[in-house]
């Protein structure tokens, strides 16, 4: 490893991803703690083997993300989510299970969470979401976002009477488009290839996007573009 003198350990240096482990089963809590540890830059400050214990630790600790399962005794994953995101607003939680249905997908969505993955999914790729979040990307396979827009368009349907906001006049015709490719899980990098743009380019415009609506994630953007019918999920 080549060395660098104090100014520009000052300028690169960054603090470590703190992550809280929130899982009732110990053996799944050691196997993740042990790949995502692999990682310099993610340390792991604290577990929880339930929800309220996972609530408790986050007010405690305040770490940037907690890794939270979605079904968990006393208090689920999800309603440990809201409770954490009305108190702790900062952390950024991934949402971790084995169900793939798409009414738990869509309250994790409700209670404010900035990803959902399924456990089967690598290690690593779990490391390299903790990163996305911290980044201000959503985590969200492009599986389980169909899954999301199908559940829109069923409520949608439900009420077809109520008013849209027709074409969102707020965003320009550049954040329409980047907001229809965010509803459809794609990711900074795959947004910025299919428009020609820059990767920051993008994170610009999803922040404009989100300011402009008054949303607070990417999954809520989504959201929010089919439930205003910006998008058609037969597209």
């Amino acid at each position: 490893m080549c060395s660098v003198n104090a100014g520009e350990s000052a300028q690169t240096a960054q603090e470590p991803i703190r992550v809280v482990i929130a899982d009732d089963h110990v053996l799944y809590r050691r196997g993740l703690q042990t790949v995502v540890t692999q990682e310099e830059d993610i340390d792991i400050i604290g577990e929880a083997s339930d929800g309220q214990e996972a609530i408790d630790r986050t007010v405690e600790m305040l770490p940037d993300v907690v890794l939270m399962d979605v079904r968990m005794p006393r208090v689920s994953g999800i309603e440990a989510c809201a409770a954490i995101k009305s108190q702790v607003p900062s952390t950024k939680i991934i949402m971790l299970t084995m169900s793939d249905e798409e009414s738990d997908l869509y309250e994790a969505v409700k209670a404010g969470a900035n990803g959902y993955l399924l456990k089967d999914v690598p290690g690593e790729e779990i490391a390299a979401g903790i990163k996305a979040v911290m980044g201000g990307d959503s985590l969200i396979s492009p599986s389980m976002a169909s899954k999301l827009l199908a559940e829109f368009a069923q409520m949608s349907k439900k009420s077809p009477d109520r008013p849209t906001t027709v074409g969102a006049p707020r965003l320009t015709e550049r954040e329409l488009e980047v907001l229809k490719l965010v509803a459809r899980g794609m990711a900074n990098k795959e947004i910025a290839h299919q428009l020609f743009i820059s990767e920051n380019t993008v994170k610009n415009h999803v922040r404009n996007i989100l300011e402009k609506l008054q949303l607070h994630s990417r999954m809520e953007a989504a959201m929010y573009a089919v439930r205003e019918n910006l998008l058609d999920p037969e597209e």
